[in-house]
């Protein structure tokens, strides 16, 4: 992702490749960026800094072995960062991303919780990636995994489950997970075809209640009374919110403190080892997106950007966020009195326009650039070539907007 734009603003490369520059030039902030490039064509402003300081606050204070959900940015910068700062296992869910953290972060463990996988990706997974942790949610899977494993001994069989309200913007309960009865029929049947056991959960992305996880946890220690089986391990997967603009977030520090009271209060003080696999509150605050505006209509509130839905914001048309920005125009920020504008991407799609109306200074024009924030989690993952558009590369910044 990041490269070195001042000889070569208007061929970007794609979004999330690195061209292994470690010498790249380090911008203040994306101001300085604007002012120093005059890209006329999207940016990634990334900041080591602040991703540091996310991975410090979940490796001190979550009670267990934290692991990155690579889905939410699978940048290359954002892995070598992780692992320089002491993440040692990530969460993969394709051969894909096993390659791209075998190659930034060689000596990384890895978790294959995607639920389910053919039997060539299990395969690749066991033999050539060393994984040997694995999930499931029916007993078609665990069939599937045994088949494929000969020595299923040091082989972690990790069934997930769903249970209790949602209380996320995204729900994960509608895809994967067995209900509780069914997980303690899975449990028995992994511990029969010989895996060691544990259990898995995801109370759903920008989970905003630390009650989710303490039902979920109350949930697996039922599911292991039922089962008669003992679990080493309970992972109590993602969903920790990040603080978008007026929403109220709890600190994690209080998700943490909730999930290690409910594991002793469920399991005892001898509880099974706990792990989360964080990748919104890890990533979502370390990036931001400095796009242009292409045009502005003369007689209405609308204005053009050079980036849209089958980019960077893709996720806003799934999740009811709003995202901290910012006007600038000739080195400087833009002040003064603002309004509400309804803000369209670069392509000839008429769905390309943002859900929600941004607010911004009564005056931004075409030419000026507005840096979006907080679009680490998903918006460099989820960018397209639709219409010839989504190449964006990225810089090194110290800070960016939040």
């Amino acid at each position: 992702m990041l490269r070195d734009l001042a000889d070569d603003t208007k061929t970007p490369t794609a979004a999330g490749t690195s061209t292994g520059r470690e010498t790249a030039p380090v911008y203040a902030d994306a101001l300085d960026v604007a002012n120093t490039l005059t890209p006329d064509g999207p940016v990634f402003c990334y900041s080591a800094q602040a991703l540091e300081r996310q991975t410090q606050m979940f490796l001190t204070g979550f009670p267990g072995e934290v692991t990155y959900a690579v889905k939410a940015n699978p940048s290359p910068e954002i892995i070598r960062t992780l692992s320089r700062h002491g993440m040692t296992t990530f969460d993969v869910a394709s051969p894909a991303e096993m390659i791209l953290v075998r190659t930034e972060a060689p000596e990384a463990g890895l978790h294959y919780h995607n639920p389910v996988k053919s039997r060539d990706e299990i395969a690749q997974a066991y033999h050539r990636f060393g994984i040997r942790h694995f999930a499931a949610d029916d007993e078609a899977e665990l069939h599937k995994l045994a088949s494929t494993i000969a020595d299923r001994s040091a082989v972690e069989a990790v069934i997930r489950f769903r249970s209790g309200k949602n209380r996320a913007v995204h729900d994960f309960s509608t895809k994967f997970g067995a209900e509780p009865d069914h997980a303690a029929g899975l449990l028995k049947l992994a511990n029969n075809l010989g895996f060691e056991l544990a259990l898995t959960f995801h109370p759903g992305s920008q989970c905003l209640d630390a009650r989710s996880y303490v039902e979920n946890i109350e949930a697996a220690g039922e599911i292991c009374r039922k089962a008669g089986l003992k679990i080493g391990r309970l992972n109590v997967g993602g969903g920790f919110p990040v603080a978008y603009p007026g929403e109220a977030v709890p600190p994690l520090a209080e998700f943490f403190s909730a999930i290690s009271d409910a594991a002793t209060g469920v399991f005892g003080p001898d509880h099974p080892a706990l792990v989360a696999e964080p990748g919104r509150a890890l990533v979502a605050g370390c990036t931001s997106l400095l796009a242009r505006v292409k045009h502005r209509r003369p007689h209405n509130d609308d204005l053009f950007l050079n980036d849209g839905i089958y980019g960077a914001f893709m996720e806003l048309t799934q999740a009811p966020v709003d995202l901290p920005c910012r006007a600038i125009r000739n080195g400087r920020v833009l002040e003064g009195p603002k309004q509400a504008f309804t803000l369209y991407g670069p392509t000839c799609d008429p769905l390309d326009r943002l859900p929600n109306p941004f607010v911004l200074p009564a005056n931004v024009a075409d030419g000026d650039w507005i840096e979006f924030g907080m679009v680490g989690a998903y918006g460099a993952a989820t960018v397209t070539r639709f219409n010839g558009y989504g190449a964006i590369p990225g810089v090194a910044v110290d800070t960016v907007v939040s």
